[in-house]
């Protein structure tokens, strides 16, 4: 065991800022005190061991900066938590840009997207070998396919191991895993969950229901925000992966799939004045004991970069024991407690008991996932999501804009209807 994690990162937005920042808090505050850490140790690694010795972008407020000054550059615009940071001699190295920049984006103020760097892209594989880093992890924008497969190969080529926060599907990619299996290389995948967001909110009160013996009829969960991770979503054609990865994981949670016509879920507008402040929308309709017509609403709202950040580091920990231990390929436990888009879906409470079993050396999957869905193989669930992927375009070919008013009031028996606060949490 070696005493540092060494990691780099592709995408140097909010997410990475909370990391970066994160990092440093927790090397003042200690960790079995301060809030936030799900593991403040994990198989003999704390947070002060994770070092970022290489990171990556496109923009040109970004390139060619220091990382610890690069994470407060425009357009990012999450909380602000440690703003002293230690210097570093890691520079923001510029990426290629492929797809990763949406072609709306020209289109917003400076200070909200993104612009890019005129400088000439560095060979990926060639930078990682030269920082020594062990683990990439990858914050690319939703969308970005061809850029994330890049990436995705230069680790394959130079022996690093990946962490994909981002809905591209790599470690869920049969293919893609079979290759990490055969570099002897650990992947934990695909599309990060918040320690506490929507999607896991959704998935939870799903769950419970169907452990209640309600029969869920349909559902939605709406979400707005302000950062680029918003404003990239605009553009339609980039969420085809996104809505997958966040609808397959509720549709994971029950005994029995919904029509796509019956459940809903991804972005559903970008406000700018929100910043790194996510809100969600959720609603929930069942017929209970004698068929009698329920629902739930419920609305969320959370700081969406610190939020993933602290399941990140738990993540970045976990690939560097399976290098540790030369296991390779999906880290099916560690994926299905803290991915979206996973190879193997787990029940939360299960993943997390199957996560505590890998990080003290067992298998962490050694009791088989209960079926949530009709899917009878790999194969026919594969087909189910391509089915749905297409299924997408018919019936959601541009998406909603923001929520009509009636759709997100809260019905109260007797009250009439009464509209959602949709005031962000105002932030020190």
């Amino acid at each position: 065991m070696t005493s540092k994690v060494k990691i780099a990162i592709a995408g140097v937005g909010n997410c990475a800022s909370s990391l970066v920042q994160g990092l440093e808090y927790y090397r003042h505050h200690d960790s079995s005190e301060a809030a936030g850490l799900i593991h403040p140790e994990l198989g003999g690694y704390r947070i002060e061991d994770v070092e970022v010795v290489a990171a990556f972008d496109v923009d040109r407020r970004k390139v060619g900066r220091p990382l610890h000054e690069a994470i407060f550059a425009h357009p990012n615009c999450t909380t602000v938590f440690q703003r002293e940071l230690s210097e570093t001699s890691v520079t923001v190295q510029m990426g290629p840009v492929l797809d990763g920049i949406a072609g709306h984006m020209d289109r917003y103020p400076d200070d909200r997207a993104f612009r890019p760097s005129d400088a000439a892209p560095v060979d990926i594989s060639e930078a990682l070998k030269a920082s020594g880093a062990e683990i990439l992890v990858c914050y690319l924008p939703v969308g970005s396919e061809e850029a994330v497969r890049h990436y995705a190969k230069a680790c394959l080529d130079a022996g690093v191991a990946l962490v994909n926060c981002v809905p591209v599907f790599i470690a869920s990619n049969p293919e893609f895993a079979e290759q990490f299996v055969k570099k002897g290389l650990p992947i934990v995948g695909d599309d990060i969950k918040s320690q506490f967001g929507a999607t896991l909110l959704h998935r939870i009160i799903t769950r419970t229901l169907g452990d209640r013996g309600v029969k869920i009829e349909r559902t939605y969960q709406l979400n707005t925000g302000g950062n680029t991770d918003f404003l990239n979503m605009l553009e339609q054609t980039r969420l085809a992966s996104k809505k997958v990865s966040k609808t397959e994981s509720v549709q994971s949670q029950l005994d029995q799939r919904l029509a796509d016509e019956n459940i809903h879920i991804g972005p559903s507008d970008y406000v700018p004045w929100q910043n790194d402040n996510k809100i969600c929308f959720l609603r929930l309709e069942w017929r209970g004991f004698g068929d009698v017509p329920m629902n739930l609403e419920a609305r969320l709202s959370v700081e969406d970069s610190p939020n993933s950040a602290g399941v990140v580091i738990d993540a970045v920990r976990c690939a560097k024991l399976a290098l540790d231990r030369k296991i390779s390929g999906p880290l099916d436990a560690a994926s299905a407690c803290m991915m979206k888009h996973p190879r193997k879906q787990m029940r939360d409470s299960e993943a997390f008991l199957a996560l505590e079993e890998f990080i003290k050396g067992q298998d962490g999957m050694t009791r088989a996932p209960r079926q949530r869905i009709s899917a009878d193989s790999q194969e026919e669930l594969a087909a189910q999501r391509q089915l749905h992927v297409d299924s997408l375009q018919v019936l959601d070919p541009v998406g909603p804009r923001l929520a009509p008013r009636e759709a997100v009031g809260v019905t109260t028996k007797g009250n009439g209807q009464r509209p959602f606060d949709m005031t962000p949490d105002k932030r020190a």
